[in-house]
């Protein structure tokens, strides 16, 4: 009938969405089986927290120190532990990517805030330990506990075989987890400026001494002898905080508008 009558053009263009609907749900669909895919050979849609083998801390510390000086403090701390977990363990260490990490180079793009060793033990922990559950430790309670640990002591406390700075690298203690501090009061004790090879060579080390202690801590826990001694500051002050603030705050740190309960 006249009224009914479908012309070439409307059909050609019916047919076109048909065709792009098709394609749609083709898309879906195989972006689908790719997830099923991923989830059946254990790739990085497996469930967290993520499986883990024991680890030498001095190899891990020695790796450490080389991957500074390819993609930093933060990076060569994930890399330290996860390049070594793709050759035990395999997926979904395989798939992560740990050079994206560089960013945490000096205190995260260069801003100076949390050291990127911080950061980067700190996600290799989460990872590993994933949240609190009956009868284990929380992740985010051992990467405190890294934390109040880094700010506490005279590092470096690791010198690698083959250093590649060969003069003595003064030991100083941050009393802080931020960059900024920790790596100022080592350039003022050893005299040394931001692009001296002594400093470049110090940060390496420190990364490598965090990535040491990380270990040891991670040892622990899979033998089942870890008890955290990571606490949140937070509870101490009812503000997100950190034990020291006077070196870079002053009579400026801020605080919370009412007194905790």
């Amino acid at each position: 009938m006249e009224g009914e009558r479908i012309t070439r053009r409307s059909l050609l263009t019916g047919t076109g969405k048909i065709a792009v609907m098709g394609a749609g749900i083709a898309t879906v669909s195989g972006g689908l089986n790719l997830f099923s895919r991923a989830e059946a050979k254990g790739g990085p849609t497996e469930k967290w927290p993520w499986p883990y083998k024991k680890l030498d801390p001095a190899k891990t510390a020695e790796i450490a120190y080389n991957e500074w000086y390819r993609i930093f403090c933060g990076g060569a701390v994930v890399s330290s532990v996860f390049s070594q977990l793709r050759e035990k363990v395999g997926e979904p260490y395989k798939s992560f990517p740990i050079d994206s990490f560089i960013f945490l180079e000096g205190g995260i793009a260069g801003w100076g805030t949390i050291c990127g060793t911080n950061a980067g033990a700190n996600i290799v922990t989460n990872l590993i330990i994933g949240p609190r559950t009956s009868g284990s430790e929380d992740g985010m309670m051992m990467g405190s506990e890294i934390m109040q640990w880094y700010a506490d002591t005279s590092m470096p406390t690791f010198t690698p075989k083959d250093s590649k700075v060969k003069t003595e690298i003064p030991m100083t203690v941050a009393n802080s987890p931020l960059c900024h501090v920790s790596v100022g009061k080592w350039m003022q004790a050893a005299n040394k400026d931001l692009n001296s090879p002594e400093r470049k060579d110090r940060c390496a080390r420190l990364t490598a001494s965090v990535a040491y202690h990380l270990v040891e801590l991670l040892n622990d826990w899979k033998d089942g002898k870890y008890k955290t001694r990571g606490a949140m500051p937070a509870k101490s002050y009812n503000i997100q905080s950190q034990h020291n603030c006077t070196d870079c705050h002053g009579s400026n740190v801020p605080a919370p508008p009412f007194a905790a309960k």
